[in-house]
C-alpha cells in the first residue's frame, strides 16, 4: 500500500466509505461544497480531480488554504489565472527518457555527496514505474523468429543501460521496473498498473483517492481513457515530481467535446481519432484540457476512449479526458481487475461526484464542440502531420497533388520530370516496379491503436479475408506487427487471426513502440538504394500517432497514421496513389478485389471479440510480469547507494548538469551579446530538435562514436543512447529534415558561424561560441517544440549553449522543459516574428532581464546588425508562473529541487 501524509484538512472535509475490504477514509468534495457554498455539478470531472487533490495535499506550505479556495471558486466560463500545485499519485516512465531521469537521480546522488548531505536522500518519493519499451528495433521481419531475433539484439545494443537500470531498481526507493517485452508502457498502465481509485496508508488508516499521474512519454494521456487524470511531461518535471515537488500548473481551460450518433459502418477509433485531431487542431486547445461528454459516451468502449486520449498531444491538448462511468468498470471487470477494486472505484467515484452518466447534469465548459458520429468516414492523416485528415477517396489526388506542391506548403516540391520516376528492383525474389508512393513500410505498430481489441480484431479479420481472396503484400513493403502488450497475441492467438496476419508478413517483431518511434530498422539494401539513387518519394502506413518529417525512417518522405485494418490494406495495395474506395486493391486471378471485399462488418468483429477477450486472458498475461523476462533476471547486480560511473561507457555517463554547483542560487542577468545559433519556421518538432532515430555515420555523434572504435552497425538508436550527454549533445538540432535559415540550401544539423560566416554543423558552431565566451539564442515560428516530451530538446540546447529561445508560439511541454533547463522562453508579441522584424540571425542580442523578472511580464530585446544598425522589439516571458521563476533562477528544477532536499537535512 502506497505511504501518504495526513492533510491539514482546513475545511474538515474527511469521511469514511463502508467497503469490503473495511472503512476507507477520504476527502470528501461534497463537504468541501457545502463548506464553500460550490454547485460541484457545474465543474468540468476532471477539475474536480485536481480539486481532491488539492484538499488531500494540503500542508500549508507547497498546497496551501488559498490554492484550495482559488480553484474551488473555479468559474468555467473564465478560469482564473491561479497557479494550482498539483501532487499526481504516481510517475510513469518508459526507457528512452527513463534512463535520464535515473542517471540524473544518480548524477544528484554524487552531487548531494560532494556538497555534504547524504545521498539516499535522493529516491522517488511517489511511486514509479519504469515500462522498457522502446529500445527493440525492427531489424528482423516477416519470420516467425523476429521477434526472438530483435529481442536477442536489443539484449546485446542495450546491455549497459539495461545493468545501469538494473543499479537503479536495487538501490532507488519506490522504483518498479517491468522488463523488456512486456509490452508499451500505456498499454501496461491501462491493461495493469492504473486502478482508476488509489489506496494509500497514512498511519494506521486507510484513504482512497482518484489515481492520477504524469509521465515522460507525450501518450501518457491515453489513460484518460480510463477516467484517470494523466498528461506527459518532460522528464526534468517528472524527477522534480518524483522527488516530492508539486508539478505546477496554471487553471486550465477546460473545452467540452460532446459525442452523439451512431458509428457508421467500417469506421474505426482510429478513424474517430482522427477526425477528432483535425477539428481541435484547427480549434486551437494547446495548453488547455478536452473533456469529452454527450451521449455518444454510452456505447464507446475505453479501448476506443483510450485511442482518442493518447492522441491528445497530436490535437495538441493537455488532455483529452473521459469521466469514469459504467463502460470504465466493465473494463475493469473485463481486464481482470478484482471485484474489491471495482467496488471502491464505483462507491467512491459516486460519493465523489466523479461518477458521470447520461442522466447527471453537464458540467459547464470554456468551450463545447460537438460532432456527430455519423458523419466520420474512414481515412487516413498525412503525409507529415497527424492533423492532416484526409477521406479514403481523397488520399490519391491529394497525394498527386502534394508531389509537385511546395515543401512549404506541406508537399514535396517535384519537378514534372520527377513526378514519373521509377525504377526495376529485385525483392524477395521478384523484379518489381518502386516508384513514387510506394509503399515500402507497413506497420502495424503499438501505442495508439494495439491497445483497442476491435480494431486488432478487425486488422485480423482483413487478413483473413485478403488471404481468402489469394492476396498478399508487395513483395517490396516491410511488415511487421508490434502489440502493445501481450494481451493481443494471445487474443490473435486464441482467435485463430494471427496465421493470416503472418501470411501476409505481419509477424510479431516485438512489444515495444518500433516504427512509431523511429525504431523500424533497415529497409533491403536494394530498396534503400533505389530509392536514394531515383530520389524517389516513397511512404510508410503505420498505426502510431506521428508522422513527422524524419521520424520513421530516413528512406520515407511521406509517412500516413491509418488504422491496423488499413495498414494490412495498404500493404496489399504498395502504395498511395491508389483510390481504395473505388480501385481494386488487387487481384485474384483475372477477378478484381476491392477493399470492401474483404473489410469485416460490425457482426463479424463483435463475435471474434466475444470469443477471444475474458479476464482470463489479462490475468495470464499479468501474472508475475515483473520477473517474466529470463534475459532481464540474469543481468547481475552490483554497485551501492553511489553509481560507479564507467568514463568507457558509451551509454551511461555522469551529466555535467551539476558540475560546479553553489549551495546557493545566484541571481538572474541580462543575457549580453547573444549569437543566433539557429533560426526556424513554424512546427519544428521535438523531433527536429532532440535526437532521435538512427545515428548517421557522418554526422557530429556518429564521428564521435567511431573515434571512441565503435562500428557503425553497432551505434544503436539515439534514443538508447540517451544516458551519455556527450552522443546526444552533439546530435541536438542534427535532424535530417531540420531546415536551418542560417545555413540556407542545406538541411539536417547546419548553420553559419558568425563572424566568420563558415558553415559548420550546429554542434561545433556551439563548441566555438563557448570557446570565444558567446551565449547562443534560437529564433523560431509557430508551435516552437510540439511534439513528444523530449527532455534531450531542451538538455540538448542547454548543453550547446543556448541561454533563450525566441518564438511566435511554444507547445506546452517543451515550453516547461526549457525553463526546466534554466533556458528563457521568450515570445513575440502577436504579429510580430523574425521576418516581421527584418531579423537575418547574423545580428547580437542583448535580452534585458534582472532578478526582478516576474511571470510573463514584457521584456525588452535589443540587437545590432552586422552593418552597425540597432534595433529593438519587446517580447513576453514565457516563465508562466511564479515557482517557474525560482526554477530559472536556480539554474533549472533539478538545482532548485536538490538545494531544497540539502537544505532540509
Amino acid at each position: 500500500m502506497i505511504s501518504m501524509k495526513r492533510s491539514v484538512d482546513s475545511f474538515q472535509t474527511l469521511d469514511v466509505l463502508e467497503t469490503t475490504r473495511g472503512r476507507i477514509n477520504y476527502y470528501s468534495l461534497r463537504k468541501l461544497a457545502e463548506r464553500l457554498d460550490l454547485n460541484l455539478g457545474r465543474l468540468p470531472y476532471s477539475i474536480k480531480i485536481l480539486l481532491e487533490s488539492l484538499v488531500r495535499a494540503e500542508s500549508g506550505k507547497d498546497v496551501r488554504k488559498d490554492d484550495i479556495i482559488k480553484l474551488a471558486k473555479y468559474d468555467p466560463k473564465n478560469p482564473p489565472a491561479s497557479e494550482i500545485p498539483f501532487k499526481p499519485a504516481r510517475v510513469l516512465l518508459q526507457d528512452f527518457t527513463g534512463v535520464p531521469c535515473v542517471v540524473d537521480l544518480a548524477a544528484m546522488r554524487a552531487a548531494m555527496a560532494d556538497l555534504g548531505g547524504d545521498p539516499q536522500k535522493i529516491n522517488p518519493q511517489v511511486p514509479v514505474d519504469l515500462v522498457i519499451d522502446h529500445s527493440v528495433s525492427v531489424d528482423y521481419y516477416n519470420s516467425a523468429e523476429a521477434m526472438a531475433e530483435n529481442a536477442r539484439l536489443e539484449f546485446e545494443r542495450n546491455r549497459e543501460r539495461y545493468e545501469f537500470l538494473r543499479w537503479g531498481q536495487q538501490f532507488l526507493q519506490n522504483l518498479r521496473i517491468i522488463p523488456p517485452a512486456s509490452g508499451i508502457c500505456h498499454q501496461v498502465n491501462l491493461e495493469y498498473l492504473a486502478s482508476v481509485v488509489q489506496v494509500a496508508a497514512v498511519d494506521k488508516d486507510s484513504f482512497a483517492f482518484p489515481d492520477s499521474l504524469v509521465g515522460t512519454d507525450s501518450h501518457t494521456t491515453m489513460i484518460n481513457g480510463l477516467g484517470v487524470l494523466g498528461w506527459g511531461v518532460g522528464g526534468i518535471e517528472a524527477e522534480a515530481v518524483m522527488l516530492g515537488q508539486p508539478t505546477y500548473m496554471l487553471a486550465p481551460e477546460v473545452i467540452g467535446f460532446k459525442l452523439f450518433g451512431e458509428i457508421p459502418r467500417g469506421v474505426t477509433a482510429t478513424d474517430i481519432v482522427l477526425a477528432i485531431t483535425q477539428i481541435l487542431r484547427k480549434k486551437g486547445v494547446v495548453g488547455k484540457f478536452v473533456e469529452f461528454t454527450g451521449p455518444g459516451l454510452a456505447k464507446m468502449s475505453v479501448p476506443d476512449r483510450a485511442t482518442i486520449a493518447n492522441m491528445a498531444p497530436e490535437y495538441g491538448a493537455t488532455m483529452g479526458f473521459f469521466p469514469v462511468d459504467s463502460q470504465t468498470l466493465q473494463f475493469l471487470k473485463i481486464s481482470g481487475r478484482a471485484a474489491e477494486t471495482i467496488e471502491l472505484v464505483e462507491k467512491y467515484c459516486k460519493e465523489q461526484d466523479l461518477f458521470r452518466s447520461d442522466d447527471a447534469p453537464e458540467p459547464e465548459f470554456k468551450d463545447i464542440i460537438e460532432l456527430d458520429l455519423s458523419t466520420i468516414k474512414p481515412g487516413i492523416a498525412g503525409p507529415k502531420r497527424p492533423q492532416d485528415r484526409l477521406n479514403l477517396s481523397e488520399v490519391k489526388a491529394n497525394w498527386r497533388k502534394n508531389l509537385a506542391a511546395p515543401i512549404e506548403q506541406q508537399g514535396f516540391g517535384l519537378s514534372q520530370d520527377a513526378v514519373g520516376a521509377k525504377c526495376a528492383i529485385s525483392a524477395r525474389g521478384e523484379t518489381v516496379e518502386l516508384k513514387n508512393g510506394d509503399v515500402v513500410i507497413a506497420a502495424i505498430t503499438s501505442c495508439t491503436n494495439t491497445s483497442n481489441p476491435s480494431v486488432m480484431i478487425a486488422a485480423g479479420l482483413l487478413a483473413k479475408k485478403a488471404v481468402e481472396h489469394g492476396l498478399k503484400s508487395k513483395p517490396y513493403v516491410k511488415t511487421s506487427l508490434a502489440p502493445g502488450s501481450r494481451v493481443v497475441t494471445e487474443y490473435l492467438s486464441s482467435s485463430g487471426l494471427l496465421p493470416y496476419l503472418e501470411k501476409l508478413g505481419f509477424y510479431n517483431v516485438g512489444y515495444g513502440c518500433t516504427t512509431c518511434i523511429g525504431n523500424s530498422g533497415p529497409l533491403e539494401e536494394s530498396i534503400s538504394q533505389a530509392i536514394a539513387q531515383n530520389k524517389l518519394v516513397v511512404a510508410s502506413v503505420l498505426s502510431g500517432n506521428r508522422n513527422f518529417e524524419g521520424r520513421v525512417h530516413p528512406d520515407t518522405r511521406a509517412n500516413y497514421l491509418a488504422s491496423p485494418p488499413l495498414v494490412v490494406a495498404y500493404a496489399i495495395a504498395g502504395t498511395i496513389d491508389i483510390d481504395l474506395s473505388t480501385e481494386p486493391i488487387g487481384r485474384n486471378g483475372g477477378k478484381e478485389v476491392f477493399l470492401k471485399d474483404i473489410w469485416p462488418t460490425e457482426q463479424e468483429i463483435s463475435e471474434y471479440l466475444g470469443k477471444a477477450i475474458s479476464a482470463d486472458v489479462y490475468n495470464k498475461t499479468y501474472a508475475n510480469i515483473e520477473k517474466a523476462n529470463r534475459l532481464w533476471n540474469e543481468i547481475p547486480l552490483k554497485g551501492g547507494a553511489l553509481y560507479e560511473w564507467n568514463e568507457a561507457s558509451t551509454y551511461i555517463q555522469q551529466p555535467p548538469f551539476f558540475k560546479d554547483m553553489r549551495k546557493e542560487p545566484g541571481k538572474i542577468t541580462p543575457i549580453k551579446n547573444a549569437r543566433v545559433l539557429v533560426k526556424v519556421g513554424n512546427s519544428v518538432t521535438t523531433d527536429h530538435i532532440s535526437p532521435a532515430g538512427s545515428i548517421s555515420q557522418k554526422s557530429p555523434a556518429g564521428q564521435y562514436l567511431i573515434s571512441l572504435g565503435i562500428s557503425p552497425k553497432d551505434f544503436n538508436s539515439y534514443g538508447s543512447r540517451r544516458g551519455n550527454d556527450k552522443i546526444m549533445t552533439r546530435g541536438t538540432f542534427a535532424n535530417i529534415r531540420l531546415k536551418n535559415q542560417l545555413a540556407p540550401g542545406t538541411e539536417g544539423g547546419w548553420t553559419t558561424h558568425f563572424p566568420s560566416n563558415e558553415v559548420i554543423s550546429i554542434y561545433e558552431a556551439s563548441v566555438r561560441y563557448k570557446a570565444e565566451n558567446i551565449p547562443t539564442i534560437v529564433l523560431a515560428g509557430i508551435d516552437y517544440g510540439m511534439g513528444s516530451s523530449r527532455d534531450w530538446a531542451a538538455k540538448g540546447p542547454y548543453l550547446l549553449g543556448i541561454k533563450a529561445v525566441i518564438a511566435e508560439s511554444f507547445e506546452r511541454i517543451h515550453r516547461s522543459n526549457l525553463v526546466g533547463m534554466g533556458i528563457l522562453p521568450l515570445q513575440f508579441e502577436n504579429g510580430q516574428n523574425a521576418a516581421a522584424l527584418g531579423l537575418s540571425g547574423k545580428e547580437v542580442f542583448q535580452i534585458d532581464i534582472d532578478d526582478n523578472l516576474k511571470p510573463l511580464q514584457k521584456v525588452s530585446v535589443s540587437y545590432t546588425r552586422d552593418d552597425g544598425k540597432k534595433g529593438r522589439f519587446d517580447t513576453i516571458c514565457r516563465i508562466d508562473t511564479p515557482i517557474e521563476i525560482e526554477y530559472y533562477r536556480h539554474g533549472g528544477i533539478l538545482q532548485f529541487v536538490l538545494r531544497n532536499i540539502l537544505n532540509e537535512q
